[in-house]
This record gives C-alpha cells, structure tokens and sequence, in this order.
C-alpha cells in the first residue's frame, strides 16, 4: 500500500489544506466547539484480538485461525523464505496484506460485512506471481457490525499496556458523552503530532508500510497513516468505533488516510460535526495542518478505496 506522494502530489496536498481551511475559516468563523451525545463512561477493559494457533488450519508451514470470525478478525502466521502475503476475499471483493515470513502471527479485520470469506497464505514465486501454501473458506455472522472496529489489528495495534490506550483514558476520564471523547482525543493528536515530510520522502518508493500507534504517539510526528492509525487505536480503546479508511483526495486525486467514526449522538465544532447514527469522516492530518480544533474533511472529495 502506498501511502506517500509526488512531490508534485505533496505541493498539491498542501495547497489543498490550505484552500479547505481558508474556505472553512470564511464559513465558520469563530463559533464555539459543542459536544453532546450517548453517556459516556471509561469501559473496564479494551476488546483485544489474538492469533490461536490451537484453532488454526495447517498446512506448509502456514497457519489460518478463523475461529474468531465472529467477533470481526481472521489471523494467521508462516514461516517461509519467500515473500508472503494474507488474502482475504468475499464475493468480488479483496484484500492483500504483507505477512511476515517469520512466523510472526497478524491479525486482519473482517472488514467486507457477513457472508462466505476465503482466507489463504500466497507465497511469492517470480515478479507478481504468488502460490497458495494454505487456504481455509468460512461463512461469517459478525456478533456485531461495529466489532472489527472495535478491536486491535494489523494496522492499528494497541494492547491493555498501550501508551496511546493508557492516554485516551486519560484525556477522557472526565469526557460526559461520547462527543466529548472523540473530540478530547481528536484535539490532542492535533495539538501534539506534526507531519513528518522526512519521512514521507523516505518512504515515497516503499509499499507495504505498517503504522505504530505508540511510535506516533512518542515522537510527535506521523505521516497520514499514522494519524489515523493513532486516532483509531485511541477511541476503539475507547470503546468507540473507529474505522481507518485510505483512498484518494481531490483535486489530483492524492492517496491519502483518514478515520471514520460513529457515535450515538450529536458532535459539532466549528469546523467539523458528527452526526447522529451514522459514520462520520474525520481527517486529523489536514485538521493538524491548521491551528487546534479546525478539523477538515466533510466527506465531498474523498473516494474510500480500503477500509480496516
């Protein structure tokens, strides 16, 4: 997956923050930030995720546990000395993720709804050629359609030591409803996570690039993927769904990263509001562009293309 641009594209990304707050600012001036919706209370426990090898199907050195579909994740591990990848697939939908060669297990969100998945391990042969090591198909009836966004995976990994965990209970300790979370913890990563051009450069050839909330979170700095990968892991653990969505931004059609939230109620600042029931874009690496609390991204330029 490639996360980073041009540096055309990167000019054009920063002329676009700049037009969207411009425009924003106009709009709305400097009206108060408001923050209502459900109760809101620190939940006792995170929801974690875990590769069971004791369930898992074996074969060539390849495990696949889908034991735990239900609550919204597959894992899987292999050791092998070529490139490996993970393939999840349903219906005509799917997805392909690095997966170590080491044996180190991952896990993945089951992300494209209920229904027939097939998980396999793919082993790399030549260029862009890959065979099947293992395979295993499962028909899927999520607990809940908010449980793969509720819980660690690949690309948002926390755990109960956590420090981005232990600083969203933190900043939310007071928080009355679930609008006052969100907000506390989008404010913060704003105020406190700058964006990294460095390394953005460096990875501007690279795919394949995994994100570290807790890495993010102690240098203060990030590319778009950390930034949502951060504001992710902070809610879920939480216990506010989030979703991590990466696709493309117009104009110049920029590969690009955001979050997307849902809460039942109401959140409306001066420049961003989450509305009731339903999911809600919020995309901190433009809003982190500007001064606190000028959130950017209302969702009519932005085309989802993965969403984890």
């Amino acid at each position: 997956m490639e996360m980073v641009q041009s540096s055309a594209q990167k000019q054009q990304l920063r002329l676009l923050v700049m037009a969207l707050l411009l425009a924003l600012l106009s709009l709305f001036g400097c009206s108060q930030s408001h923050a209502e919706g459900k109760s809101f209370s620190l939940p006792e426990h995170i929801l974690t995720s875990r590769f069971n090898e004791e369930a898992a199907t074996q074969n060539n050195d390849a495990f696949i546990d889908v034991s735990e579909a239900h609550l919204g994740y597959f894992g899987a591990r292999a050791v092998n000395p070529a490139r490996l990848k993970l393939q999840v697939r349903s219906g005509d939908m799917s997805y392909n993720y690095d997966l170590p060669s080491d044996g180190t297990p991952i896990v993945v969100p089951v992300n494209m709804g209920n229904g027939h998945y097939e998980v396999r391990v793919m082993q790399n042969t030549s260029g862009t050629n890959y065979v099947e090591l293992a395979s295993v198909e499962t028909d899927v009836t999520l607990d809940s359609e908010f449980d793969p966004y509720l819980r660690p995976n690949l690309f948002c990994t926390y755990t109960d030591e956590s420090s981005c965990v232990s600083e969203a209970r933190t900043l939310c300790a007071d928080a009355q409803n679930q609008g006052e979370a969100v907000q506390a913890v989008c404010s913060y990563i704003i105020e406190n996570v700058t964006y990294d051009q460095e390394k953005a450069d460096a990875l501007e050839s690279v795919s394949g690039y995994v994100p570290n909330p807790d890495e993010t979170l102690s240098s203060g700095k990030g590319i778009c993927f950390d930034y949502a990968s951060l504001g992710a892991a902070m809610l879920r653990s939480l216990g506010i769904p989030c979703r991590i969505v990466t696709g493309y931004v117009s104009p110049g059609e920029l590969y690009h990263a955001w979050i997307v939230i849902y809460i039942d109620g109401e959140w409306q600042t001066a420049h961003f509001s989450v509305d009731q029931n339903t999911w809600s874009r919020v995309d901190l690496t433009f809003a982190a562009a500007s001064s606190p609390l000028e959130y950017v991204g209302d969702g009519k330029t932005y085309t989802d293309r993965y969403t984890y």
